[in-house]
C-alpha cells in the first residue's frame, strides 16, 4: 500500500459534505508547523458551541510540537497512541469543569464533547487534520498541568497536517485504508414513533 485511498464516508442519507469528508487520520506531517489561523478558527468554533444554560463548563490546553506542554501530553498517550500522536503539530486536551461553586455540572462532559466536535469540524474545514483519543492518563494531565479539583480531562486530540501514508509503517497504512463502517441509524435510534 502506497497512497490513501477516498475516506469519504458512503452514508444511507445525505449528510454535509464537511461531515461526510472528515475521517481520524493517525498520519500526521511531522514537518509541518500548526497553521495558527486554523487553529485560531477551530478554537472560535469551539467557544461558540452550545452549552447547558451557557455555562461554558469546558477548557483546553494547546500543546504545540516541541513545547514543553506537547512532552506531557505526549507521555500521558496510551499504547498505540503514542507510536503516532507525536508527529501532529498539535494535541489539544479537552477538559470538562465538573463542579462549580462546590455544584456538580453533570452535563460538562457532554458540553466538553460538543466542543471538541465543533472543533474538529471547524478544524476539518480550515484543512487541518485530527484524530480524539480516549487513551491517555488523564491523572497525569491533571498533575502535570496542575488542574483544580473538578477539571476533568476528557479527550486528546492531534491536529495537524495530514501526512505521507508513503512514509508511515504497515501497520498505520493498513489501519488508515481500513473501511470505514458505522452501524445503521436504526440500531442506535431506540424509539422511533
Amino acid at each position: 500500500m502506497s497512497t490513501l485511498i477516498d475516506r469519504t464516508a458512503e452514508t444511507d442519507a445525505p449528510i454535509l459534505d464537511i461531515l461526510a469528508e472528515r475521517w481520524s487520520t493517525r498520519i500526521f506531517d511531522r514537518d509541518a508547523v500548526i497553521d495558527e489561523a486554523a487553529l485560531a478558527s477551530a478554537l472560535e468554533a469551539a467557544r461558540w458551541t452550545p452549552t447547558a444554560a451557557n455555562t461554558q463548563a469546558w477548557r483546553v490546553i494547546v500543546a504545540r510540537r516541541g513545547s514543553q506542554s506537547h512532552a506531557k501530553v505526549l507521555a500521558s498517550l496510551a499504547g498505540f497512541n503514542s507510536a503516532w500522536a507525536g508527529d501532529a503539530a498539535a494535541l489539544v486536551v479537552f477538559i470538562a469543569e465538573t463542579e462549580r461553586d462546590g455544584k456538580p455540572m453533570r452535563w460538562a462532559e457532554y458540553d466538553a464533547g460538543q466542543v471538541a466536535a465543533h472543533f474538529t469540524v471547524q478544524a476539518h474545514a480550515a484543512g487541518l487534520s485530527t484524530h480524539q483519543m480516549g487513551g491517555f492518563d488523564h491523572a497525569a494531565i491533571a498533575a502535570g498541568f496542575g488542574l483544580a479539583e473538578g477539571f476533568v480531562p476528557v479527550t486528546v486530540m492531534a491536529v495537524g497536517e495530514l501526512g505521507d501514508i508513503r512514509t508511515a509503517s504497515d501497520e498505520l497504512q493498513a489501519r488508515e485504508n481500513a473501511p470505514r463502517v458505522r452501524r445503521p441509524v436504526a440500531e442506535s435510534v431506540l424509539v422511533n414513533d
